[in-house]
């Protein structure tokens, strides 16, 4: 066995690192797998392509290699070039790894600094107008538990901003209503503390009262949210039917995913004049070049507010010249 790991030490090196991404940086169980996967495809090229077997030996080349053959690998059917952002993130998982091992000191260069990352067009994000929320939240009616609990859910997401991970896992225990505050669990285990408003806290309320207890069972252990079914805890497929179902009801055409009230949320914050730092903080962003981005959508609402209102920014019909 140390004979084959000294002729190959990559696959040590790669699970050096993600023992790293497990135990110190702390990230999910998704998120490390992913990087496992990026890692096997990486040193499976090293392997065949390359000849390489220790990263201690891979150059600048290599790399740019691994690069070109992902940007003009075809791939599922119909065979379809891979996407510029998953090209990037695949050099990202690689720069990381490399990088890695530099402060370890197990390599003395990382051959990916003078490798150029593909430029990923910006696709920003698309939120629901402040009319458009209201409608959806709107929409469950009536003092049934399921009207009551997608009240709640929906309440929850605009109102507090969560992705729906962080929404699904909730417990009873993680609210205070009295204080207007919720528990939140993120990314790599880190808790915030998110405000909860008016309307989501009295929403929670009303579940917590008539809906929930009417839905829990022995599987509902602390759960916050459950379903309708067993009254085990609400999935996230559970809790994306509920939003498609209650965004069918208040007509709106456009594509709207858990993920949508969370753009929603941040938009609307800094439209509002919320500092993008606070919004960083209430997002749970490790960094606020994630959140700045939001700032783009609410330029671009403005510049659209701009040309449709003001009298000399309004786009006109070129006139055709009169005949002589």
């Amino acid at each position: 066995m140390g004979r084959a790991a000294s002729r190959d030490p990559l696959a040590g090196q790669v699970q050096r690192f993600l023992d790293y991404l497990t135990v110190e940086r702390g990230l999910s169980t998704n998120t490390i797998d992913a990087y496992r996967r990026e890692l096997a495809r990486y040193a499976g090229f090293l392997a065949r392509n390359r000849k390489v077997k220790d990263a201690a030996k891979v150059r600048e080349d290599d790399v740019a290699a691994f690069v070109a053959m992902l940007s003009s690998t075809k791939h599922g059917d119909p065979k379809k070039p891979y996407r510029t952002s998953t090209v990037a993130r695949a050099l990202a998982s690689v720069r990381s790894f490399h990088q890695f091992l530099v402060r370890e000191q197990e390599v003395s260069e990382d051959p990916t600094g003078g490798v150029d990352r593909p430029k990923v067009p910006r696709n920003l994000p698309r939120p629901l107008s402040v009319d458009e929320v209201e409608r959806v939240l709107a929409s469950p009616a009536g003092a049934e538990p399921a009207a009551l609990r997608d009240r709640a859910v929906l309440e929850v997401l605009y109102g507090a901003g969560l992705r729906i991970s962080e929404l699904i896992a909730l417990d009873v225990d993680d609210l205070d209503l009295e204080e207007g505050s919720i528990r939140v669990i993120g990314k790599g285990d880190k808790q915030r503390e998110v405000p909860l408003g008016r309307f989501a806290r009295e929403a929670v309320g009303a579940y917590l009262a008539g809906g929930r207890p009417a839905m829990a069972t022995r599987a509902s252990r602390a759960a916050l949210f459950l379903n309708q079914r067993d009254g085990d805890r609400l999935t996230r497929q559970g809790c994306a039917k509920i939003i498609r179902f209650h965004v069918g009801r208040a007509k709106i055409a456009k594509r709207v995913t858990p993920h949508t009230f969370r753009h929603s949320y941040a938009t609307h914050l800094l439209e509002g004049g919320a500092d993008v730092r606070v919004v960083q903080e209430l997002l749970g962003h490790a960094s606020v070049s994630t959140t700045q981005v939001y700032t783009l959508v609410t330029q671009e609402h403005l510049r659209e507010a701009y040309f449709s209102a003001h009298p000399r920014g309004r786009k006109t019909k070129s006139k055709t010249k009169a005949k002589p």
